[in-house]
């Protein structure tokens, strides 16, 4: 029963991290501005606060779950001491 939990509890925190992936790369927005006779083109780059706050907090998350399925798979074998 415990390693049954700790496998979804790691299953979920890969699926988090996957989560945690695609929205740091949703939070860059890139804006291109064509050159003029003056001045050169350039790409500028604008991050979304909100979407990185999410993309922290699911690596968060997803590093208390990996904690807690370590805990659980080894930290029951152990014998208690008096």
């Amino acid at each position: 029963m415990r390693r049954s939990i700790a496998l979804f509890e790691l299953g979920l925190a890969v699926l988090l991290s996957a989560c945690a992936v695609l929205s740091w790369r949703d939070a860059r927005r890139l804006t291109e501005f064509p050159g003029t006779d003056e001045h050169p083109g350039f790409v500028a780059v604008r991050y979304v606060p909100p979407m990185l706050v999410l993309a922290t907090a699911l690596v968060i998350v997803a590093g208390l779950l990996i904690i807690d399925a370590v805990v659980r798979v080894l930290g029951r074998h152990r014998a208690p001491t008096p």
